[in-house]
């Protein structure tokens, strides 16, 4: 069973594993105010859109914290910049939004107690953030389970596991499960380029875990879905359109247009937090696009010719067109997904 803590807060500190350092290195990151909460979630210190609305939730507190000597007006009006700058971190990932989301019912429920009580819900809110996203992994990987056979073989893309979470994972949360109840699956899990979360995440979260695994370029996994080696996909999901549209790491689409040629059964495993109820469809999804270094560099080193124009999208969109079902914790979606979201309501 996995005790990998990717989120911790405890004596007014949030402690995150910092995943720009693996698997090389085991190290914490320490933030003490939101200001540092938000580095983080931009330059990845923690990513994974369950692990990214936690972090926000507890960079509120913190913010509550740092502000709760001023005057009430004063404490809510840098209360209200916090959160805007928390919410600005990362565009695609709703989870963020979400978390910030209640994070202003908090202050709104409150606003007319003293400041430090109002620190002390907003700290208590985010701890429930996370309390819920552990119960939410465990549904999800019970319902996913259900759809694995004895000695199936999985593909999944980017990192779904419990760097992702504060828990068991939602993609690899479901192959964890699998895993512990005896069906002798293997997984080929997608290197996911350019930041390879899934060579340096996912591979080292397998590896923790004694799940049997292989580590594959992302190029390599249309052959293997063409010549019938892979039996289902798993992936995750930053953003959900009420139409069942989803926003991935960049990769998934193109994963999801090979496994329906091949009619091989594609999954996306996500809570219910990550649909966006507002938006119709994935066309109004706003993809970030970050840093050409990130394909222009490895580890500092200049890999490409000086100059190169890059396009450096961090997520594309899956239509619902090309998914087999949507696991949350709340059972198994199929399509129309919209009649279906719209009941989650």
């Amino acid at each position: 069973m996995s005790n990998i803590k990717t989120i911790e807060f405890k004596s007014e500190v949030l402690y995150l594993l910092d995943q720009r350092k693996l698997p090389v290195s085991y190290e914490i990151f320490e933030c003490r105010t939101y200001a540092e909460v938000s580095f983080a979630i931009r330059d990845m210190v923690v990513r994974g859109a369950p692990a990214i609305g936690e972090a926000a939730a507890y960079g509120a507190a913190l913010a509550a914290k740092e502000f709760m000597n001023e005057s009430k007006e004063v404490f809510l009006d840098r209360m209200e910049e916090a959160l805007e700058v928390l919410n600005r971190s990362r565009p695609t990932a709703v989870n963020l939004m979400w978390a910030i989301s209640r994070m202003r019912d908090v202050l709104e429920e409150y606003k007319d107690s003293d400041t430090v009580t109002i620190y002390e819900k907003v700290k208590a809110e985010a701890a429930e953030v996370v309390a819920e996203d552990i119960l939410t992994n465990k549904a999800m990987a019970q319902y996913g389970n259900g759809l694995i056979s004895n000695n199936a073989v999985i593909l999944t893309h980017c990192n779904t596991g419990a760097l992702a979470t504060s828990g068991y994972g939602t993609a690899l949360g479901v192959i964890r499960e699998a895993h512990y109840s005896g069906k002798n699956i293997f997984v080929y899990a997608d290197e996911t380029r350019p930041r390879l979360q899934g060579a340096r995440l996912t591979a080292w979260e397998l590896k923790q875990e004694g799940i049997p695994a292989k580590l594959i370029v992302d190029s390599a996994a249309a052959t293997l879905i063409r010549d019938g080696r892979i039996d289902m996909i798993f992936v995750g999901a930053d953003r959900i359109a009420l139409n069942g549209d989803t926003a991935n790491k960049i990769g998934t689409f193109m994963l999801s247009v090979v496994a329906k040629v091949y009619n091989v059964p594609f999954y996306i495993v996500a809570p219910t937090s990550t649909i966006d109820f507002s938006t119709d469809s994935g066309e109004q999804i706003h993809i970030e696009e970050r840093s050409s270094e990130e394909i222009t560099h490895i580890e500092g080193t200049r890999v490409v010719a000086e100059g190169i124009d890059v396009y450096n999208p961090a997520f594309d969109v899956t239509p619902h067109e090309n998914i087999t079902g949507i696991i949350t914790e709340k059972g198994i979606m199929h399509a129309p997904y919209k009649d279906s979201i719209k009941k989650l309501k």
